[in-house]
């Protein structure tokens, strides 16, 4: 057993944890944060992403032990006081959805690539999302969501 102290959307959260315990399944068993989506086990999907100390990382790869100490954003700490993050806002308004399974950890991930690079190109935007999949779009409105979003993060509201 791994004892864990990992600060979670802005609330510090202490657990006594079996050290073959993944990130994933702490914050979705342990912390009820169901956001976070177990889409394949392998780090192939993207679905469990969360920003771990700043960095898009998917916590289906990555033990609760190794974020002792880390900041852990979710997709459940997006959104203010019932206001949509300009990515999710973004990510509404082009359609950048059908089911919403992999929705979160593409949110996630976006957030990584916008605070990396906020002026994206649409090989850029490619490039950034491939590790994070979509069974159900062509992705052609996802990269619209993201180009969106950019522009809203830089404050070029149309």
């Amino acid at each position: 057993m791994a004892r864990v102290e990992i600060t979670v959307n802005g609330a510090k959260h202490a657990r006594e944890v079996e050290d073959r315990t993944l990130l994933a399944n702490f914050l979705r068993d342990e912390l009820g944060l169901t956001g976070t989506h177990i889409g394949c086990d392998t780090s192939q999907c993207g679905c469990c992403t969360v920003q771990v100390n700043g960095r898009a990382v998917k916590s289906c790869s990555m033990l609760a032990a190794q974020a002792d100490g880390a900041d852990v954003l979710t997709i459940e700490a997006m959104a203010k006081d019932g206001v949509l993050h300009p990515i999710q806002q973004a990510f509404t308004e082009c359609h950048g959805l059908q089911c919403g399974f992999c929705t979160p950890g593409m949110i996630m991930a976006v957030a990584g690539l916008l605070k990396d690079n906020p002026n994206p190109t649409e090989e850029e935007i490619y490039h950034g999302l491939e590790g994070n999949l979509c069974r159900c779009t062509g992705y052609i409105n996802i990269v619209k969501a993201v180009k969106r979003s950019a522009e809203l993060l830089r404050g070029k509201a149309r």
